[in-house]
C-alpha cells in the first residue's frame, strides 16, 4: 500500500513533520490504526535498526527514528485506544540498565496497549530493583525488558533472582525482546521468553494470560 510505503521511508529517512501528515492522511484514508503502526511505523524501524547494525547510520540517526516514531505514534494514539479490547494485564516494560535504546522498547509497548494491555512504561537505564519494585506496585503479570546492547542482557539474571526472593516468579512471567536475543538464549538467563519482534513479543504475552 502506497501510504504505508511512504510512512515506512518517512522513519527510515527521519522526516519528523512529515510523517504526521502521512499518518493522517492514513488514518482519513480508512486504514485500521494498528496496521499504520505494524506495516507502516515499526516496518520504517526494522529497517532502521539495520542500517544501524550495518554502521550506516549511527547512534544519532537511531535517536531521530525513534522521534519520528514517536510523532507518528502521537497522531495514531486516540485511535490505537478505541481499537483496543478489555485490559488484558499489566506489563512492567523498560531498557535494562546500561543501556538507553528506547525505539524497540516503545514499538513493543505500543503494540502492546493497542492490543489490551495496561502498560507501565519505566523507560531506559532502569534497575532489576526499580523493575521488581514496580511490578509489586502495579500487581503486573508481566516484566518486559529490552536491550540492543549484548552486555546488559546479561542484568534480566538480577531481575529473576529479586522476583524469586520476592517470592513472585509463580505469578509474574519475564519476556526479554531486543535484536540480538533469541528465544533460548532468553530461557538459559532465567526468562520466560525472549524475541527480537514487537509483534510476536504482545503475541507471547497474550497467550500468557
Amino acid at each position: 500500500m502506497e501510504t504505508l510505503e511512504k510512512i515506512r521511508n518517512h522513519v527510515v529517512n527521519l522526516e519528523l513533520d512529515a510523517i504526521r501528515r502521512t499518518v493522517q492522511e492514513a488514518l482519513d484514508a480508512g486504514i485500521p490504526a494498528i496496521q499504520i503502526l505494524t506495516e507502516g511505523l515499526s516496518k520504517g524501524v526494522e529497517i532502521v535498526g539495520k542500517k544501524f547494525e550495518g554502521e550506516e547510520y549511527f547512534l544519532s540517526e537511531l535517536i531521530m527514528a525513534g522521534e519520528t516514531m514517536k510523532a507518528g505514534v502521537a497522531v495514531l494514539d486516540p485511535h490505537l485506544k478505541k481499537e483496543a479490547v478489555k485490559s488484558l494485564g499489566t506489563i512492567v516494560l523498560g531498557t535494562m540498565k546500561g543501556d538507553i535504546h528506547g525505539i524497540g522498547k516503545n514499538i513493543f509497548g505500543t503494540l502492546a496497549r493497542s492490543g489490551g494491555f495496561n502498560v507501565v512504561d519505566l523507560g531506559v537505564d532502569v534497575s532489576a530493583d526499580k523493575f521488581v519494585e514496580t511490578a509489586k506496585k502495579n500487581n503486573a503479570d508481566i516484566i518486559a525488558t529490552s536491550s540492543l546492547l549484548t552486555i546488559t542482557m546479561v542484568y534480566i539474571a538480577e531481575v529473576v533472582k529479586l522476583i524469586e526472593q520476592s517470592k513472585l516468579r509463580s505469578k509474574v512471567k519475564i519476556i526479554m525482546g531486543g535484536a540480538p536475543i533469541d528465544d533460548d538464549y532468553a530461557k538459559k538467563l532465567g526468562a520466560d521468553a525472549g524475541v527480537n519482534d514487537g509483534v510476536q513479543g504482545v503475541e507471547i504475552c497474550r497467550s500468557w494470560m
